[in-house]
């Protein structure tokens, strides 16, 4: 079969992530409202297991770069895309919170193996030069998932299982597609060793990957309280319709296209501006839909604005560790992904508390407060000034003289 090439790389990874992303992770809240009327979840119960598949998304991509070896790039694709067939059904068939919270697990498994397995295809396919370019729009295919969701809605507003059962018939076409197209066989001996590959890696590479990662966790938590709670809120404390939910979704999804930019955006003005206006713009979604949840006009610009500032920040990322870790691109990724999840276990529960005891505006309002205080964070954080103070406060110091 011919080689993929750039652009058939791009298709075929935002495809992937469309399924792994979009849709077994990130539509959960879409459909929440439905899930809880019919299996009777309360609010705090709905943030934990909407923190679930963040969850397992910390071990399975703690294991994503030792799977990609093992199986190689093909295989690992295809189990990532298969398991989330699996979880999608398991939500879909789901007779109580338990089996939900079982599906919802699984379907966090694959989106964690899924993120490595893409960028180590395309460091076996792309060129360098456009690696960055490639890496941000596969990233931008979770928008396009997440855009999959709004028909589905709208078609089966109520029936929920419906649509789970549609997206897990979905994925099982990505772990298709994965066996037929994506790259072979670099498992086993033909890849540089992992352990080698770690010993390999800078100091200043692992500082370099710290701070996105000390960065990552604080936008996880701040993006757990949208993904989870914001259909929930629009509905409960503004009276949406359901059906209104949709076309947020599907505006979170076009908005997030914007993601695909995330590599240019870098080049162009560099990580600390960049950075700083990724968080800013998801802050100031946060603030729209807690100055009034019941203003659907203002909903859908909340809802592109999140788009947008999300998905170019874990674009961001992204491409940021891989440039920081570029022999190892399997392996860059890891630590700032895992740590957006870990931000998300934590920020999805205490969501969920916050609007028991408070309320969706409070809660929102405090999360556009922890988004702006990150974003002025990021900037002293990321300039190289932080760097150098940490190499003479802590790393000089540890060091026999």
């Amino acid at each position: 079969m011919k080689p993929l090439s750039s652009l058939g790389m791009a298709a075929l990874g935002s495809g992937i992530i469309a399924i792994t992303y979009g849709l077994a992770r990130f539509v959960f809240g879409l459909f929440l409202p439905s899930i809880r009327d019919e299996l009777t979840i309360s609010s705090t119960m709905a943030g934990v297991i909407g923190a679930l598949p963040f969850l397992s998304f910390v071990f399975a991509i703690l294991a994503a770069p030792w799977v990609t070896q093992r199986l190689g790039v093909r295989r690992a694709g295809v189990v990532a895309a298969g398991l989330a067939s699996v979880g999608l059904m398991t939500i879909a068939l789901a007779p109580t919170s338990l089996l939900l919270a079982m599906g919802v697990l699984v379907c966090g498994i694959s989106t964690g193996l899924s993120s490595p397995v893409m960028a180590q295809a395309v460091y076996r396919v792309v060129r360098s030069e456009l690696r960055g370019r490639v890496n941000a729009t596969i990233n931008a295919g979770t928008s396009l998932g997440i855009a999959l969701a709004m028909p589905a809605v709208l078609l089966w507003a109520e029936a929920w299982r419906t649509s789970y059962t549609v997206f897990a018939a979905l994925a099982a076409l990505a772990a298709l597609a994965a066996l037929c197209f994506l790259p072979r066989d670099d498992q086993g001996s033909s890849l540089p060793r992992l352990s080698l590959l770690v010993k390999q890696v800078s100091r200043e590479q692992w500082l370099g990957i710290a701070r996105l990662s000390g960065l990552a966790v604080g936008m996880g938590c701040v993006s757990a309280v949208y993904w989870v709670f914001a259909p929930d809120a629009v509905i409960n404390a503004g009276g949406l319709a359901s059906s209104q939910t949709a076309w947020m979704w599907l505006a979170v999804g076009i908005g997030g296209l914007a993601g695909a930019g995330a590599g240019d955006l870098i080049a162009r003005f560099g990580t600390v501006a960049s950075h700083a206006a990724g968080l800013t713009v998801m802050s100031l979604s946060l603030a729209l839909l807690a100055l009034d949840p019941g203003n659907f006009p203002l909903a859908m610009a909340s809802a592109a604005l999140f788009g947008v500032g999300y998905m170019t920040l874990t674009g961001f990322y992204l491409v940021r560790s891989t440039q920081i870790m570029a022999d190892a691109p399997a392996l860059g990724p890891v630590l700032p992904l895992l740590a957006t999840s870990v931000g998300q276990v934590a920020g999805s529960p205490l969501a969920g508390w916050l609007v028991d005891a408070e309320g969706y505006v409070t809660t929102f309002t405090l999360f556009t407060v922890m988004g702006l205080t990150i974003a002025w964070l990021g900037s002293w954080v990321l300039k190289d000034a932080f760097g150098a103070w940490i190499k003479r406060h802590i790393i000089c110091r540890g060091s026999p003289r």
